[in-house]
C-alpha cells in the first residue's frame, strides 16, 4: 500500500486493510448486501409506488458509490471490467436509477444476490471464522455459487412466465418452487413453463443446476490442495497451501494459512 497516496490510500485500506475501521466498514457493507438481497427478493416487481422508487434510488446509491471506490482502488482496471460480479453491480444500478426505462427488466435486481459470493470472500478474513472458512472454503463457495444460481433463475422464470395464459407462475415462490424441482430432477409437473422459451429455460436449470449441485458434491468429496490467494501483479487466485512464490509471474506470496488440515 506504499506506492497509494490519499483518498486512494484509504479507501483501499477500509476495503482491504486490517484494523477496527475496516473491520467495522466491511461489517457494515455486508448487512447492507444482506439487506439488499432481501428486499429484492421481497419487492413487488410490478405496481410499484413512490415509496420503492425512493428506497431504489438510495439503495442505487450506496452501489453506484461501492463500485466507484472499488474501480478508483483496482490496480488493474481492465480485470475490473472482466469481473462478471462487477457487470452485475452495473446493471443493478441501471435497473434502479432508470425504472421506467428498463420496469421490464426489473427483475434483473435479483442479480444483486451475487453479493453472497463477495459477502463469503470477507467472512473468510474474519479472524475467529478463519480456520473453519479455510477448511470448508471449496465447499462454502460451491454453495454460495448454487444459491446466487436459483435465486437468479427463479427470477427469470418469473419475470418470463408471470402473467402468461394457463401458466401456473403467480408469484416469485412458484418461480423459486419449479427451479429447486428441477435442479434437484424431482419434477412434480404441478408447475410448468409454457412455450417454447419456457422449455429452454427449464432445460437450462436442469442441465447448468445439476452440473453445479455435482460439483457441490465433489467438494465435498475430494479435499482440496489450493487456496485463494490474488497475486497483486498477474491476478492468479489459486496457489498452494504451501506456496512462498507465484507460478505464474513469480511474485512473493503472503499466503495466511495454518497449512494442509
Amino acid at each position: 500500500m506504499s506506492d497509494r497516496k490519499g483518498l486512494n490510500r484509504q479507501l483501499f485500506w477500509l476495503y482491504e486493510g486490517h484494523g477496527t475501521a475496516p473491520f467495522v466498514f466491511r461489517w457494515a457493507m455486508l448487512i447492507f448486501d444482506m439487506v439488499t438481497i432481501v428486499y429484492f427478493l421481497w419487492a413487488p416487481f410490478e405496481a410499484r409506488g413512490r415509496t420503492h422508487f425512493i428506497v431504489d434510488y438510495m439503495i442505487g446509491g450506496v452501489i453506484l458509490l461501492d463500485l466507484l471506490a472499488r474501480l478508483y482502488i483496482a490496480r488493474h482496471k481492465h480485470l475490473f471490467f472482466m469481473k462478471w460480479i462487477n457487470w452485475a453491480d452495473m446493471i443493478v444500478v441501471l435497473t434502479m436509477f432508470a425504472p421506467l426505462l428498463v420496469s421490464n427488466f426489473a427483475f434483473l435486481r435479483v442479480l444483486r444476490a451475487v453479493r453472497a459470493v463477495r459477502a463469503f470472500t470477507f467472512v473468510k478474513r474474519v479472524r475467529v471464522l478463519t480456520p473453519f472458512f479455510q477448511r470448508h472454503e471449496r465447499i462454502i463457495d460451491k454453495v454460495t455459487n448454487l444459491v446466487v444460481f436459483v435465486f437468479i433463475t427463479a427470477a427469470l422464470v418469473y419475470a418470463l412466465q408471470v402473467g402468461r395464459p394457463n401458466s401456473n407462475v403467480h408469484t416469485y415462490i412458484d418461480a423459486l418452487y419449479f427451479t429447486v424441482t428441477s435442479l434437484t430432477t424431482t419434477g412434480y409437473g404441478d408447475v410448468i413453463l409454457e412455450g417454447q422459451l419456457g422449455r429452454f429455460v427449464a432445460i437450462l436449470v436442469m442441465v447448468l443446476g445439476l452440473s453445479m449441485f455435482l460439483q457441490l458434491l465433489r467438494a465435498i468429496i475430494e479435499p482440496s490442495d489450493k487456496v485463494e490467494c490474488e497475486c497483486e501483479d498477474c491476478g492468479l487466485l489459486l496457489h498452494d497451501r504451501d506456496a512462498v512464490h507465484c507460478k505464474h509471474c513469480g511474485r512473493v506470496m503472503h499466503i495466511d494459512t495454518r497449512g494442509q488440515v
